[in-house]
């Protein structure tokens, strides 16, 4: 008897021992295919809810940092497709077309506003130099780009004088050349001065003078040491106020006079 009950658990140990490994692979494939499922089904949600649903549509469009320009004058080139998915918003697009159209934008961040939005964040140019033209003028900015005609000079932007034609350097220094020295010699003033200047003459690389208020007249020379320069002449306008006119063209002897 002992024989038999130890020939039938032998029986069912082989019996069991093959049929395990079949039975445990066939829920893992199911749990494979379940899982692969709800994988696709979530991700057809995703899509449905990004693309399809009227929950991520653009909304509204936000426009900061404008201060010539107004918002709705970036809003209507920027042309944001309004009712779209806001994920399909090609956001670089707007960028690209925003800076092309309206050049008076040095830079603008186009972001999305989860979920309903659209901000335009803009930088302006500002003008450090006017030129004349007819009876407007032209802004130039910081690097030297024109970027604006305007009937009206704004305030406190002085005008620049190019007189480069009797210039034996015009020929190595073009007017653009020139332009670019103005530029950097106006934007590099300290403050106060840039304040009072109204006029900055070019007559050659070397050669460049401010016209500031109450008639006082700066011989600043070349672009080169503008910082040493515009440290020189604050400390020569404090020493001597009265002065009208000041030379830091040499800024290690700078001189001023008259009164």
């Amino acid at each position: 008897m002992a024989g038999q009950a130890t020939a039938r658990r032998g029986a069912q140990a082989n019996k069991s021992g093959p049929s395990g490994p079949r039975r445990l692979r066939l829920p893992a494939r199911r749990r494979l295919v379940l899982v692969l499922a709800a994988a696709a089904l979530l991700a057809g949600a995703l899509v449905w809810v990004l693309y399809g649903s009227t929950w991520l549509r653009v909304e509204r469009v936000r426009t900061t940092g404008t201060e010539v320009l107004t918002p709705a004058e970036v809003e209507a080139v920027a042309a944001v497709p309004v009712g779209s998915p806001l994920v399909s918003v090609d956001t670089g697009a707007i960028e690209a077309r925003l800076l092309k159209k309206l050049p008076r934008i040095d830079s603008v961040e186009v972001s999305r506003s989860w979920p309903h939005g659209i901000t335009l964040e803009v930088t302006e140019r500002k003008p450090v130099l006017l030129l004349k033209k007819g009876a407007k003028f032209v802004e130039v900015d910081a690097g030297g780009v024109r970027f604006a005609t305007v009937a009206k000079a704004p305030a406190r932007v002085p005008l620049l004088e190019l007189n480069p034609d009797n210039s034996p350097s015009l020929r190595r220094f073009p007017a653009e050349t020139l332009l670019r020295e103005a530029v950097r010699v106006a934007g590099g003033l300290p403050a106060p001065v840039a304040r009072d200047t109204r006029l900055v003459r070019v007559t050659s690389f070397d050669a460049v003078s401010l016209e500031l208020s109450r008639g006082r007249t700066v011989l600043w020379g070349s672009d080169e040491d503008g910082e040493l320069k515009a440290r020189t002449l604050v400390a020569l306008m404090k020493a001597a106020p009265r002065a009208r006119y000041f030379d830091v063209s040499a800024p290690t002897a700078p001189a001023a006079s008259g009164s």
